[in-house]
Formats: C-alpha cells, structure tokens, sequence
C-alpha cells in the first residue's frame, strides 16, 4: 500500500535553544520538538526525570479508602483475593500487588481467568464458585473491573468488599464497590489517566507502604523497595503500549535498569529462553520478545504458567516454565499464521469485504487467543479498523484493532444495540455480540467509522523526524539517540529520511532479510554504512539505489563489540 511521507517541520526557534542549551545534534534538538517539548526545561526534564520525581499516589481518586480498607483487613487478618486479567499488563499487576501484601503476612491469594473458558473481567460466578467457599472477605481487581456492576452486587450481599483497581473506560453509573481508583473516571483529576493496569497497581501498592509506614507497620519487618517492582511496571507498561509520558516514562526506564540487573529468576530465564545473547535489555526486546511469551500463556494456554515464572523463585522451575512459555508463544505464532492465510484467501475469493471503510470477519472456528493479534496485523496491513469475532457455540467474541484517529471504544459505544458487551480503548477493543447480530454490527460499525474518517485517511502516513545525510551518522548521534530512550508508544522511536542512496553491496541473509552498504557515493569502493532492510522478498531484483529511505539507528552489538546500522523501514 503506498503511503505518504511527511517530514516533521518543528518550531525553529525551539529547536535552536534547545540544540544550544543541550550542546546537542540538531536532529536530537528536532525530535525533541516533535515529541511536544516545548522548551528548554522540558528536555532537561524529559532526559533527567528518575524516580524521585514520581508525583504521589494520594490524589487520585478512591486512593484513601482502598488503602484503609487494605490495612483494616490486614489488621483483622482477613482474606484478600487478588483478581487480574490473562494479558501480560493484568498479570504483572496481580504480581506486584499479591507479591506486596504477601509480605504483610496476611492470607492473600490470586485468580486469573482463562481467556476462553472464563472471559474477561470479574463475574457473579467468581463470587459464587471461588470467594464464598474460600471464605474472602475483600477482593481487588487488577486491570479490569470496572465494568462489574453484578459481580459486585452480589459480592456486597455475601458481605464481600471489592476494591477494583482498573484503567479501561469507565462510565457512570459505577459498580456499588468500596473503592474504584480508576485515574479515567470523569471525577477523578489526579492527571493519571495514561497509567496502565499494572501502573495503576503499583500505585495503590506506594500509598499502602506509606499508610503502613505512617501506622508503624515497618517497625517488626522489613519495609519492601519498590523499586524492585518496576520491572514488571515496564514489562506491563509496555506490552500494553501505553503513552511513555510522565510517569510511564521514569517507571520504565526505572524498570529497565532492574531488568538488567538479572535479580528476578523468572524474567532472566525468560530473556535467556527468547534468545537474548547477553546484550543490554532495552524497551524494543520487552516490545517484541518478552511481553509476546508472556501474552501467550494467556492466548493459547493458562496466565498461571506466566504469573508462576514472574515470581519463581527457583532457577529450575523458572527455566522449565519459561520454556513452557517459549513452546506456547511458537504455538501462538503457527495458530496466527494460519488464521491469516485462511482471512487471505477469503478476501481474494471476496474482494468486495474491502470495499468499506472497516473490514469484520467472523468464523466458526478461530482460536479466541490470536484475535488481537491478527486483528493488529491486518489493521496494518490494510490501514482501516478491524474486528474479528470467533462464534464458536452461537455466541460470538471478538477483538479488535484500530488506526490512527479512529476511536474504537466510541465506535462500539454507537453500535451498542448490536452487542452483548464491549470495552477496551480507542485502539484496541474487544467485544461480546450474538451469531445473528454480526451483519447488523458490521453494518453499523462501517457507517459509525465512515463519520470519524474526517479525523484521519484510510491511506498510512510515515512520520519522519528528521532528514539526515549519511555523512552526519555518527557514534556521538548514536550516544545521544540512546539518551532518549524508552522508546515506545508516545515516545517512538525517531525515523529519519536520506534521499539519493546507493547500494554499494547488497546479499540475503536469514530467509528474507537484505543486508547492505549503503553510500551517497555510486563510486564508494565498497565503503558505506551498514543497513538491514527486514522481510524483503528475496526473489525481487535487488534495488541498486533508493530515491529515498527512512530508518532508523541502532548499535549492532555483537560479542562485545558494537558498530553503527542502519534499520530500513520504507523505500
């Protein structure tokens, strides 16, 4: 699909205090402005935010009484119940927050739904099957619960207080619950509103540890360093791509120094089952290799398998569960291959599916597990919303994925009469909706769509942060391009353009990936800067000079050593 570049064109005058201030490139100087930066402070700021400069927990809202209900059921010696969700961000939350109370000494223990046999989010039956006989007297959701008005009525009838930690969407009226920090409540004005779930837990964790400090708790144990946690705020944070802004920002970063550490026996023996060979763990390897193993106990097996490695605590049963995962995310990634060929020939038996402005598919026999995944591949792959809904028993459950400027939570809130239940965010959804109502839906859904497309085009834009010569690629660009890591959601990572490239040098390695030199000069000697170009197709003539490239810049690092490359994204 051919798609249109644009090239960033930031205030001038900015860019200039900001390169003097900083004694910085003026591409650093660049993609600063780009990302929202005002002004001079604002970047010092930005490259020097750490963990002292965390606003505190206690404003937002609902924060007060969940933490003295907490500390009352320590104190009464009650049972807590720790209620997550089966991705990786419910799963890093329901960590830190059973992890940290466990220390209390107090009975606490979890529950992760499965995905298929349970679905998302606390109901009446978890009260009823697993509360009642086990005698909990409080439970706190993580990652979800805001949407659990029943579940939480019949909680209060059987005396059983909810406090529900939560970060989706949220409207009035609320669940009847003795506490709701949710920082997207309409009444809630503490400025948290891009926390993830586990973000949003480690919060309620802060004020709790402080509750007890000021109640002398610490005093006969050891008071836990939350810094320790904040490897799992990353791993959470970034596997459900949240804004790297604020907050997220100082607690990745944060977390990514612990990560590296290797103190967390389960995390290391995941980094060493996803072919980590050594080299410094960076926001990028969350992203792509340890967030996809830890999402697939949850799609295609259990979430227990992942919650148990988080926190093992023996090197070999971690390295047995991570293993485990290894074998699930392989699983994962055949089952998803295979639904996408599938989707492919049925939309060239049937080109007119892509003559809308939305594109939903539906199937009797689609694994639940790989509906978000496959769901995101083909948003980019065919740059509109996509819904897939797995109908198996007549009852349909669906994922979806979106583009730029087309909300999808607002998109099913128009279409609600069609549906069972929906929730989620503007760019990923997820929905429960009857066999017969699919047609309807799909409907609706393309003209709900078609009314926001004044927001966006169905044609895919490349955001370039900066054009550079070859000749202006330089270690100390490099050292500096690293400064303003994590790169993620909010804070990607920057793209830049060179125009009139020549390959100097050019072979296939792997299946399917170009490795090349490339020079401004036709006649460089086999001289030039290295470059990979990934999933190129290897039976197409290979280009001899590019009118233009975007890339990216990355340190190859090897055994030790490291050299300048180039990542070719667009040609």
């Amino acid at each position: 699909m051919k798609k249109r570049w644009h090239i960033s064109e930031p205030d001038i005058s900015i860019v200039n205090e900001i390169r003097s201030a900083l004694h910085c490139q003026p591409s650093i100087a660049a993609i600063l402005a780009n990302r929202n930066i005002r002004s001079v402070k604002e970047a010092k700021q930005f490259l020097s935010d750490s963990l002292k400069d965390i606003r505190l927990p206690h404003t937002i809202k609902d924060m007060d009484k969940a933490v003295r209900r907490i500390y009352d059921a320590i104190n009464k010696s009650q049972k807590i119940l720790i209620f997550g969700d089966y991705d990786a961000d419910g799963i890093t939350a329901t960590a830190v927050l059973y992890d940290f109370i466990k220390q209390t000494d107090v009975d606490v223990s979890y529950h992760i739904p499965h995905r298929i046999s349970e679905g998302y989010g606390l109901k009446k039956n978890h009260i009823s099957d697993i509360a009642v006989p086990n005698g909990i007297e409080l439970i706190i959701t993580v990652d979800c619960g805001s949407g659990s008005h029943d579940a939480v009525e019949l909680a209060n009838s059987k005396n059983i207080d909810i406090i529900i930690t939560d970060h989706h969407n949220i409207f009035k009226p609320y669940p009847n619950a003795v506490a709701i920090i949710n920082p997207k409540r309409e009444d809630c004005s503490a400025g948290f509103e891009m926390l993830a779930g586990v973000g949003v837990a480690f919060y309620l964790v802060a004020a709790l540890r402080m509750h007890l400090r000021d109640e002398g708790f610490w005093t006969k144990r050891k008071e836990p360093n939350l810094k320790r946690y904040c490897d799992l705020v990353a791993l959470g944070t970034i596997a459900d791509v949240v804004p790297l802004h604020k907050e997220n920002r100082i607690l990745t970063n944060a977390g990514l120094e612990v990560l590296n550490t290797g103190n967390r026996i389960g995390l290391r023996s995941l980094v060493k089952a996803a072919g980590n060979n050594g080299t410094a763990i960076v926001s990028e390897d969350i992203a792509f290799r340890l967030a996809p193993r830890i999402n697939a106990a949850g799609r295609i097996g259990h979430a227990n398998t992942a919650f148990e490695l988080i926190l093992s605590g023996k090197q070999h049963q971690a390295t047995r569960l991570a293993e485990t995962l290894n074998k699930m995310n392989i699983d994962r990634q055949d089952i998803e291959q295979q639904m996408l060929e599938d989707i492919f020939v049925r939309l060239d038996e049937n080109p007119e599916f892509l003559k809308g402005h939305t594109l939903v598919l539906s199937d009797d026999a689609w694994h639940e597990g790989v509906l978000g995944i496959v769901a995101s591949r083909l948003a980019e792959r065919f740059y509109r919303p996509v819904v897939l809904i797995s109908t198996a028993n007549g009852i349909g459950k669906g994922s979806a994925r979106s583009i730029p400027g087309i909300d999808l939570y607002r998109l099913f809130k128009s279409c609600e009469d069609d549906l069972e239940a929906f929730g989620g965010h503007a760019m990923a959804a997820g929905l429960t909706i009857n066999k017969k109502d699919i047609n309807c839906f799909c409907s609706n859904f393309d003209k709900a769509a078609e009314k926001s497309l004044f927001q966006c085009t169905l044609v895919p834009k490349i955001e370039i942060d900066f054009e550079l010569n070859l000749k202006e690629i330089s270690p100390l660009l490099m050292d500096q391009l690293e400064m303003l890591q994590p790169f993620g959601e909010g804070n990607r990572e920057p793209l830049f353009m060179a125009r009139n490239i020549h390959v100097v040098s050019s072979d296939i390695v792997g299946k399917a990936h170009r490795r090349m030199k490339l020079s401004h000069n036709a006649k460089s000697d086999g001289h030039g800067i290295n470059a990979i170009y990934f999933n190129v197709d290897p039976e197409k003539a290979e280009a001899r000079f590019y009118e233009k490239i975007a890339f990216h810049l990355r340190w190859n690092r090897w055994n030790g050593n490291k050299s300048l490359q180039i990542i070719v994204e667009e040609t």
